[in-house]
Protein backbone atom coordinates (compact mmCIF):
# COMPACT_ATOMS: atom_id res chain seq x y z
CA UNK A 1 0.00 0.00 0.00
CA UNK A 2 1.52 3.69 -0.41
CA UNK A 3 2.52 5.97 1.96
CA UNK A 4 0.84 9.28 1.96
CA UNK A 5 2.18 12.35 4.64
CA UNK A 6 -1.25 13.16 7.61
CA UNK A 7 -1.18 16.50 5.22
CA UNK A 8 -0.95 14.63 1.93
CA UNK A 9 -4.07 12.26 3.05
CA UNK A 10 -6.26 15.20 3.89
CA UNK A 11 -5.49 17.11 1.33
CA UNK A 12 -6.65 14.50 -0.61
CA UNK A 13 -10.25 14.01 0.89
CA UNK A 14 -10.97 17.00 0.51
CA UNK A 15 -10.09 17.36 -3.36
CA UNK A 16 -11.87 14.55 -3.72
CA UNK A 17 -14.45 15.34 -2.18
CA UNK A 18 -14.90 18.61 -3.79
CA UNK A 19 -14.68 17.20 -7.11
CA UNK A 20 -18.14 15.01 -6.41
CA UNK A 21 -19.65 17.66 -3.78
CA UNK A 22 -20.22 21.30 -5.79
CA UNK A 23 -21.45 22.71 -2.66
CA UNK A 24 -18.23 22.08 -0.64
CA UNK A 25 -16.38 25.23 -0.46
CA UNK A 26 -13.44 26.30 1.34
CA UNK A 27 -12.58 29.43 3.26
CA UNK A 28 -9.83 30.67 5.46
CA UNK A 29 -6.60 32.97 5.65
CA UNK A 30 -4.26 32.35 2.73
CA UNK A 31 -5.68 28.87 1.40
CA UNK A 32 -6.31 30.46 -2.16
CA UNK A 33 -3.13 30.63 -4.10
CA UNK A 34 -0.72 29.91 -1.21
CA UNK A 35 -2.37 26.83 0.00
CA UNK A 36 -2.41 27.20 3.10
CA UNK A 37 -0.07 27.73 6.11
CA UNK A 38 0.01 24.00 6.48
CA UNK A 39 -0.49 23.36 2.67
CA UNK A 40 -3.76 21.83 3.45
CA UNK A 41 -5.25 23.33 0.02
CA UNK A 42 -2.35 23.02 -2.28
CA UNK A 43 -2.54 22.81 -5.65
CA UNK A 44 -6.42 23.00 -5.29
CA UNK A 45 -7.14 26.38 -5.94
CA UNK A 46 -5.63 26.06 -9.78
CA UNK A 47 -8.55 23.56 -10.18
CA UNK A 48 -11.55 25.36 -8.66
CA UNK A 49 -10.66 28.81 -7.94
CA UNK A 50 -11.42 31.58 -6.04
CA UNK A 51 -15.41 30.52 -5.94
CA UNK A 52 -14.23 27.34 -3.86
CA UNK A 53 -11.31 28.73 -2.37
CA UNK A 54 -12.15 32.35 -0.54
CA UNK A 55 -9.63 33.89 1.16
CA UNK A 56 -10.42 35.56 3.98
CA UNK A 57 -9.24 38.79 5.87
CA UNK A 58 -8.45 37.87 9.83
CA UNK A 59 -12.03 38.41 10.93
CA UNK A 60 -12.76 35.24 12.04
CA UNK A 61 -16.40 35.85 13.54
CA UNK A 62 -17.44 37.17 10.42
CA UNK A 63 -16.52 34.62 8.09
CA UNK A 64 -17.73 31.56 10.53
CA UNK A 65 -20.96 33.75 10.51
CA UNK A 66 -20.89 33.82 6.83
CA UNK A 67 -20.41 29.96 6.37
CA UNK A 68 -23.00 29.25 9.02
CA UNK A 69 -25.31 31.01 7.08
CA UNK A 70 -24.54 29.30 3.70
CA UNK A 71 -24.35 25.88 5.42
CA UNK A 72 -28.25 26.63 6.68
CA UNK A 73 -28.98 27.23 2.78
CA UNK A 74 -27.61 24.03 1.63
CA UNK A 75 -23.89 24.77 0.95
CA UNK A 76 -21.27 22.89 2.70
CA UNK A 77 -18.77 25.56 3.74
CA UNK A 78 -15.16 24.67 5.27
CA UNK A 79 -13.29 26.94 7.68
CA UNK A 80 -9.72 26.44 7.60
CA UNK A 81 -8.91 28.61 10.60
CA UNK A 82 -5.19 27.48 10.50
CA UNK A 83 -4.73 27.27 14.75
CA UNK A 84 -7.54 26.93 16.52
CA UNK A 85 -6.58 29.44 18.97
CA UNK A 86 -7.79 31.78 16.20
CA UNK A 87 -11.22 29.83 16.05
CA UNK A 88 -11.99 31.81 19.41
CA UNK A 89 -13.06 35.08 18.14
CA UNK A 90 -15.53 33.45 16.37
CA UNK A 91 -16.93 31.95 19.64
CA UNK A 92 -20.47 33.54 20.03
CA UNK A 93 -21.45 32.22 16.56
CA UNK A 94 -20.28 28.48 17.03
CA UNK A 95 -21.94 28.30 20.45
CA UNK A 96 -24.99 29.80 20.09
CA UNK A 97 -25.54 29.71 16.10
CA UNK A 98 -24.04 26.41 14.50
CA UNK A 99 -24.10 23.84 17.37
CA UNK A 100 -27.71 24.97 18.19
CA UNK A 101 -29.44 25.91 15.19
CA UNK A 102 -30.80 22.31 14.27
CA UNK A 103 -32.37 22.61 17.72
CA UNK A 104 -33.94 26.09 17.41
CA UNK A 105 -35.24 24.99 14.07
CA UNK A 106 -36.81 21.80 15.10
CA UNK A 107 -34.52 19.95 12.82
CA UNK A 108 -35.73 22.11 9.98
CA UNK A 109 -32.62 23.29 9.27
CA UNK A 110 -29.30 21.51 8.81
CA UNK A 111 -25.61 22.19 9.45
CA UNK A 112 -22.86 20.84 7.31
CA UNK A 113 -20.11 22.52 7.94
CA UNK A 114 -16.24 21.61 9.16
CA UNK A 115 -14.13 23.09 11.59
CA UNK A 116 -10.94 22.37 10.78
CA UNK A 117 -7.42 23.52 11.72
CA UNK A 118 -4.33 22.55 13.55
CA UNK A 119 -3.95 22.31 17.54
CA UNK A 120 -1.28 21.36 19.95
CA UNK A 121 1.87 22.42 21.78
CA UNK A 122 4.81 22.09 19.57
CA UNK A 123 8.30 24.07 17.94
CA UNK A 124 7.71 26.81 20.39
CA UNK A 125 4.25 28.28 19.23
CA UNK A 126 3.85 29.70 22.20
CA UNK A 127 0.76 30.53 23.90
CA UNK A 128 -1.30 31.92 21.17
CA UNK A 129 -0.57 28.85 18.63
CA UNK A 130 -0.71 25.80 20.59
CA UNK A 131 -4.16 25.39 21.99
CA UNK A 132 -5.94 22.43 21.93
CA UNK A 133 -9.72 23.25 23.66
CA UNK A 134 -11.54 20.35 22.36
CA UNK A 135 -12.77 20.12 26.33
CA UNK A 136 -14.64 22.97 25.80
CA UNK A 137 -16.76 21.98 22.48
CA UNK A 138 -17.00 18.60 23.62
CA UNK A 139 -18.86 19.70 26.49
CA UNK A 140 -21.62 21.60 24.48
CA UNK A 141 -24.17 20.07 22.75
CA UNK A 142 -23.88 20.05 19.24
CA UNK A 143 -20.64 19.58 17.84
CA UNK A 144 -18.95 16.23 16.42
CA UNK A 145 -15.31 16.23 16.90
CA UNK A 146 -12.65 14.35 15.28
CA UNK A 147 -8.98 13.95 16.29
CA UNK A 148 -7.10 12.16 13.60
CA UNK A 149 -3.49 10.52 14.56
CA UNK A 150 -2.44 9.19 11.51
CA UNK A 151 -2.83 9.58 7.71
CA UNK A 152 -5.54 6.56 7.21
CA UNK A 153 -7.30 8.41 9.53
CA UNK A 154 -7.03 11.89 8.72
CA UNK A 155 -8.48 11.04 5.24
CA UNK A 156 -11.22 8.43 5.98
CA UNK A 157 -12.64 10.91 8.76
CA UNK A 158 -12.42 14.09 6.70
CA UNK A 159 -14.41 12.38 4.22
CA UNK A 160 -16.74 11.30 7.19
CA UNK A 161 -16.76 14.87 7.86
CA UNK A 162 -17.45 16.58 4.68
CA UNK A 163 -20.52 14.50 4.39
CA UNK A 164 -22.04 15.25 7.51
CA UNK A 165 -24.92 17.19 8.36
CA UNK A 166 -23.52 17.75 11.46
CA UNK A 167 -21.07 20.55 12.65
CA UNK A 168 -17.48 18.93 13.12
CA UNK A 169 -14.23 20.21 14.57
CA UNK A 170 -11.52 18.62 12.83
CA UNK A 171 -8.52 18.91 14.33
CA UNK A 172 -4.98 17.79 13.45
CA UNK A 173 -2.09 17.96 16.27
CA UNK A 174 0.74 20.11 14.28
CA UNK A 175 3.46 17.76 15.54
CA UNK A 176 1.57 14.79 13.49
CA UNK A 177 1.13 16.45 9.73
CA UNK A 178 4.57 15.23 8.89
CA UNK A 179 3.86 11.99 9.55
CA UNK A 180 3.34 8.98 6.81
CA UNK A 181 1.62 5.96 6.59
CA UNK A 182 -0.32 3.73 4.62
CA UNK A 183 -3.34 5.49 3.07
CA UNK A 184 -5.70 2.78 0.41
CA UNK A 185 -6.39 4.68 -2.98
CA UNK A 186 -9.81 2.76 -3.05
CA UNK A 187 -12.81 5.07 -1.06
CA UNK A 188 -13.28 4.75 1.97
CA UNK A 189 -14.66 6.31 5.47
CA UNK A 190 -14.04 6.14 9.13
CA UNK A 191 -17.07 6.04 10.88
CA UNK A 192 -17.32 8.73 14.24
CA UNK A 193 -17.15 6.66 17.24
CA UNK A 194 -15.49 4.14 16.28
CA UNK A 195 -12.17 3.87 18.51
CA UNK A 196 -9.16 1.39 17.28
CA UNK A 197 -7.39 -0.64 19.30
CA UNK A 198 -3.56 0.38 17.98
CA UNK A 199 -1.96 -2.21 20.20
CA UNK A 200 -3.27 -5.35 22.24
CA UNK A 201 -2.09 -6.32 25.66
CA UNK A 202 -3.55 -7.66 28.95
CA UNK A 203 -1.90 -5.71 31.97
CA UNK A 204 -2.80 -1.93 31.27
CA UNK A 205 -5.22 0.18 28.87
CA UNK A 206 -3.86 3.36 27.97
CA UNK A 207 -6.54 5.26 26.22
CA UNK A 208 -4.66 8.29 24.22
CA UNK A 209 -5.47 11.04 22.24
CA UNK A 210 -3.46 13.11 19.07
CA UNK A 211 0.17 13.02 19.97
CA UNK A 212 -0.19 10.99 22.83
CA UNK A 213 -0.83 8.04 20.89
CA UNK A 214 1.95 8.04 18.82
CA UNK A 215 4.17 8.59 22.25
CA UNK A 216 2.60 6.47 23.98
CA UNK A 217 3.13 3.54 21.35
CA UNK A 218 7.16 4.64 21.79
CA UNK A 219 7.45 3.16 24.74
CA UNK A 220 5.45 0.04 24.58
CA UNK A 221 8.15 -2.10 23.21
CA UNK A 222 10.35 -1.04 26.36
CA UNK A 223 7.76 -1.86 28.83
CA UNK A 224 7.24 -5.32 27.44
CA UNK A 225 10.87 -6.01 27.72
CA UNK A 226 10.23 -5.22 31.66
CA UNK A 227 7.26 -7.80 31.32
CA UNK A 228 4.34 -4.57 31.20
CA UNK A 229 2.06 -5.66 28.00
CA UNK A 230 0.02 -2.52 27.28
CA UNK A 231 -3.25 -1.81 24.93
CA UNK A 232 -3.30 1.18 23.44
CA UNK A 233 -6.25 2.98 22.55
CA UNK A 234 -6.77 5.94 20.03
CA UNK A 235 -10.75 6.93 20.38
CA UNK A 236 -10.35 8.94 17.02
CA UNK A 237 -13.46 10.36 17.64
CA UNK A 238 -14.22 12.69 21.23
CA UNK A 239 -17.79 13.34 20.27
CA UNK A 240 -19.11 10.67 19.76
CA UNK A 241 -16.91 8.61 21.82
CA UNK A 242 -16.82 5.13 21.58
CA UNK A 243 -16.97 3.65 25.37
CA UNK A 244 -17.91 0.00 24.44
CA UNK A 245 -14.07 -0.41 23.14
CA UNK A 246 -12.69 1.40 26.06
CA UNK A 247 -14.87 -0.58 28.21
CA UNK A 248 -14.02 -4.09 26.72
CA UNK A 249 -10.14 -3.18 26.91
CA UNK A 250 -10.67 -2.21 31.01
CA UNK A 251 -12.83 -5.93 31.34
CA UNK A 252 -9.69 -7.45 29.72
CA UNK A 253 -6.85 -5.36 31.89
CA UNK A 254 -7.95 -4.17 34.76
CA UNK A 255 -6.04 -0.98 34.75
CA UNK A 256 -6.81 2.54 33.16
CA UNK A 257 -4.42 5.28 32.11
CA UNK A 258 -5.55 8.22 29.95
CA UNK A 259 -3.25 10.41 28.69
CA UNK A 260 -3.87 13.76 27.18
CA UNK A 261 -1.68 16.62 25.91
CA UNK A 262 -4.79 19.18 27.43
CA UNK A 263 -5.32 20.44 30.96
CA UNK A 264 -6.74 17.60 33.47
CA UNK A 265 -9.07 19.78 35.45
CA UNK A 266 -13.05 19.33 33.73
CA UNK A 267 -11.19 17.39 30.76
CA UNK A 268 -11.87 14.43 28.44
CA UNK A 269 -9.90 12.34 31.13
CA UNK A 270 -12.37 13.21 33.77
CA UNK A 271 -15.30 12.16 32.02
CA UNK A 272 -13.66 8.65 30.75
CA UNK A 273 -12.56 8.18 33.89
CA UNK A 274 -15.96 8.44 35.23
CA UNK A 275 -17.81 6.75 33.11
CA UNK A 276 -15.55 3.94 33.53
CA UNK A 277 -16.18 3.95 37.25
CA UNK A 278 -19.93 3.75 36.80
CA UNK A 279 -19.96 1.08 34.44
CA UNK A 280 -16.80 -0.93 35.17
CA UNK A 281 -15.83 0.02 38.97
CA UNK A 282 -16.09 -4.05 39.62
CA UNK A 283 -13.45 -4.58 36.66
CA UNK A 284 -10.90 -2.27 37.80
CA UNK A 285 -7.81 -3.53 39.98
CA UNK A 286 -6.19 -0.36 40.25
CA UNK A 287 -7.46 3.61 40.67
CA UNK A 288 -8.08 4.99 37.40
CA UNK A 289 -5.21 7.25 36.23
CA UNK A 290 -4.58 10.20 33.82
CA UNK A 291 -1.39 12.38 32.59
CA UNK A 292 -1.87 15.59 31.15
CA UNK A 293 -0.25 18.33 30.06
CA UNK A 294 0.39 21.06 32.48
CA UNK A 295 -2.13 23.31 33.67
CA UNK A 296 -0.48 26.84 32.51
CA UNK A 297 -0.31 28.70 29.67
CA UNK A 298 2.24 27.14 27.02
CA UNK A 299 5.80 28.43 27.33
CA UNK A 300 7.90 29.56 24.30
CA UNK A 301 11.03 27.98 25.76
CA UNK A 302 11.51 24.42 23.93
CA UNK A 303 12.75 22.66 27.13
CA UNK A 304 9.76 24.32 29.13
CA UNK A 305 7.58 23.12 26.46
CA UNK A 306 8.78 19.92 26.61
CA UNK A 307 8.31 20.29 30.35
CA UNK A 308 4.80 20.93 30.50
CA UNK A 309 3.73 17.90 27.72
CA UNK A 310 3.54 14.54 28.82
CA UNK A 311 7.06 12.64 27.13
CA UNK A 312 7.26 9.65 25.92
CA UNK A 313 9.64 8.79 29.61
CA UNK A 314 7.19 10.49 31.65
CA UNK A 315 3.91 7.87 30.19
CA UNK A 316 6.46 4.81 30.38
CA UNK A 317 6.81 6.14 34.42
CA UNK A 318 2.65 6.64 34.61
CA UNK A 319 2.31 3.32 33.53
CA UNK A 320 5.00 1.66 35.85
CA UNK A 321 3.38 3.66 38.77
CA UNK A 322 0.14 2.15 38.07
CA UNK A 323 1.33 -1.43 37.67
CA UNK A 324 2.84 -1.23 41.03
CA UNK A 325 -0.54 0.08 42.84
Amino acid sequence: MRELTFTAAAREALAEEMAKDPTIFVLGEGIGARGGNFNTTTGLYELYGPERLRDTPICERGFVGLCAGAAMTGSRPVVDFMFVDFILDAFGELVNQIAKIQYMSSGRLRMPLVLRGCIGIGNSSATHHSGNYYPIFAHLPGFRIALPTTPYDAKGLLKTSLRSDDPVLFLEHKSLLSTKGPVPEEEYTIPFGQAIICRQGRDVTVVALALMVKRTLEVCDLLAQEGIAVEVIDPRTVVPLDMDTILGSVHKTGRLLIVDETYAPYGIGAEIAAQVLDLAFDDLDAPVRRLNGAHTPVPYSPPLEAAVTPQPHTIAQAIRDLMAE
